[in-house]
């Protein structure tokens, strides 16, 4: 049976890539070694990571002004080294919207560092939205941002012109459409959502904001580390990058970014349709701000709950139950996940409309 992977991170990724990632795993360029146990400095490696940056660069139109760095420790790390280098030593002070749970991280993180101004929050609404008609303050010495809120099923559509260096987590929804890298000063993104496995972070940087602070950074927190040694300062995980590589691949060969946006328009575009036409379910999200990465919804009927379950279970439908700060049901759409699998889900939601409806 088909699975169609819902799952929110780590998650689903094209057969292609999962393929020629096995290959090597057990031979890597015909050379009898295994990716896994090959050294970063190899000149094949070194591709590797060459290739996976210049395609980020290739398929988001990084301008020259920038460089795109790969690192460890997921966004979680990217919470501090963001205010590492880019908030002042003394007096430092930074503005963030709190929009979900990685966000609320993000601000613990540089509270450490600073003074931090929350411009505007949704938590008064479990963060079933995002906040609009807020004031950037020209004091600050950046403003931070979450693109797309995997739990609560919220989307950015648009971002502020800020008078200050803008930093954004595109964790989950980077490369799912275009975006004009210019406006932004950091964008940074996990990988385990539409870009390749989990175990590395890509990072693109405005040169020239850095530096400033005056603080004593640590090596490996510090971005101008990073972009010196080509994003090889230790040992970078190469199956990972690799990962990365094919999948960037894969997009640009389907028609990069426009492309692929359009697909993700159609995908989100079903699945919505179905919540809202279908009797028995209700989105949990603003419709002005619902993500087309992850479609939140419930039960109407929460009594229905196994009879539902056992439906969707028994189509090949993996990973759709909600995170459990929202409940119901959590649809995750990212670049991979074809069509036809929306469709499968939303052809389920008719069925159990029709039994019990």
């Amino acid at each position: 049976m088909k699975i169609h992977n819902f799952s929110a991170g780590p998650c689903i990724l094209p057969q292609e890539v999962f393929d020629k990632m096995a290959e090597a795993v057990l031979n890597f360029n015909n050379s009898g070694s295994s990716i896994m146990e090959i050294s970063h400095r190899r000149a094949d490696a070194q591709e590797v990571i060459d290739n996976a940056i210049q395609l980020v660069k290739d398929l988001m139109n990084v301008p020259d002004t920038h460089e795109v760095i790969f690192t460890q420790g997921g966004a979680s790390l990217q919470f501090v080294m963001v205010p590492f280098n880019l908030m002042k030593l003394n007096g430092g002070k930074a503005a963030y919207t709190e929009t979900g749970a990685w966000a609320k991280n993000a601000i613990k993180e540089a509270k450490r560092m600073g003074e931090v101004n929350v411009l505007a929050s949704s938590a008064d609404k479990n963060f079933n939205y995002i906040p609009k008609g807020f004031s950037i303050p020209s004091d600050v010495d950046y403003f931070h941002c979450t693109s797309n809120n995997t739990i609560f099923g919220t989307q950015m559509k648009s971002f502020p012109n800020s008078p200050v260096p803008l930093v954004c987590d595109m964790s989950s929804d980077i490369m799912s459409k275009p975006v004009d890298v210019s406006k932004f000063d950091v964008i940074y993104a996990g990988a385990q959502k539409n870009m390749g496995p989990a175990g590395s972070v890509v990072t693109i940087v405005k040169k020239d904001i850095l530096g400033k602070t005056g603080r004593d950074i640590p090596n490996y927190l510090n971005y101008e580390t990073h972009i010196a040694k080509g994003s090889a300062f230790n040992t970078w995980p190469v199956l990972a990058v690799y990962g990365v590589m094919l999948n960037l691949q894969w997009l640009k060969n389907l028609g990069g970014v426009p492309e692929i946006a359009k697909r993700n328009v159609a995908k989100a575009e079903l699945m919505y349709g179905e919540i809202d036409r279908n009797g028995m379910f209700t989105g949990t999200a603003e419709k002005e701000d619902r993500s087309e990465m992850n479609a939140t919804f419930v039960l109407k009927d929460e009594s229905l709950k196994a009879e539902f379950d056992k439906m969707w279970k028994e189509a090949g439908i993996s990973s759709l139950n909600g995170h459990r700060d929202v409940g119901g049901y959590r649809a995750s759409m990212y670049n991979a996940l074809p069509i036809e699998s929306v469709q499968v889900l939303v052809d389920i939601m008719k069925e159990f409309e029709t039994k019990f409806g």
